[in-house]
């Protein structure tokens, strides 16, 4: 059982290793190399952008959001000021705070503190949430929390060395093939949510996202298009399905 420093109680009740790494397994089955391989991009943009090699490595491991790291490394080579550059960054990660949301739960048990549930929250990206709302559910709560940092911990190892890897293969990439390894993620992430659909609800606020992302990115965008995408397709798909339960 952990402890922390002052001896106050548990940070998590009783550790699973080997649900940890029936976690490392699960993510070397595939989502690891997806993510890993569609933020190889990273490193050959912070090369682009004069930055070291430990730099994009250090952003895989601090920022962990593919799309943030792209911005912050595109800007700089932009020239745009820091605070802007820091100011869109912030931006671009409150799509993160739904996932969050909807992750965290799951993984607090009676016993686990608040410490070790904001350190989970790090690693709470796209390819981790999806693997996380497709598993966790049907884990007895003992075993989530060292499943999700099985997962999770993989991803962001195997993602930090491919980061560096892509650094130095800048160059010797053809350009379609670096796009459509930028496309693995997204793609992994939409058919691990249709796998984890349940119900007819579920399926409506995957039609609803794909209708109203289009129009959400070009209107809204600034990182705020997912979590009003969340709130208007995920809430209109719950209250047709409420009305629906009422009507029948």
């Amino acid at each position: 059982m952990r402890t922390d420093a002052e001896g106050a109680g548990p940070l998590v009740e009783d550790w699973s290793w080997p649900w940890f790494f029936t976690g490392v397994r699960r993510a070397l089955a595939g989502p690891a190399f997806y993510v890993a391989i569609a933020l190889m991009g990273v490193g050959s943009l912070a090369r682009a952008a004069g930055f070291p090699v430990g730099v994009a490595a250090l952003s895989t491991l601090l920022v962990w959001a593919g799309p943030g790291q792209l911005l912050f490394f595109g800007a700089a080579l932009a020239k745009t000021a820091p605070p802007a550059i820091a100011f869109a960054v912030s931006l671009s990660s409150v799509r993160l705070l739904p996932m969050c949301l909807s992750v965290l739960p799951m993984l607090r048990g009676r016993r686990t503190r608040l410490p070790v549930l904001l350190f989970a929250a790090h690693f709470i990206a796209v390819t981790v949430w999806a693997e996380s709302l497709r598993r966790l559910p049907d884990l007895e709560r003992p075993a989530r929390l060292p499943y999700f940092f099985g997962v999770a911990l993989t991803c962001m190892g195997l993602t930090t060395l491919s980061t560096a890897a892509g650094f130095w293969m800048t160059g010797t990439l053809p350009r379609p093939l670096g796009a459509g390894m930028m496309m693995l993620s997204p793609i992994y992430f939409l058919a691990t949510t249709a796998r984890a659909a349940r119900s007819g609800v579920d399926w409506l606020a995957i039609l609803f996202g794909a209708v109203l992302a289009p129009f959400a990115i070009r209107f809204i965008g600034g990182g705020f298009d997912l979590p009003v995408l969340a709130l208007v397709g995920g809430g209109g798909a719950w209250l047709a399905g409420f009305l629906a339960r009422r009507a029948a």
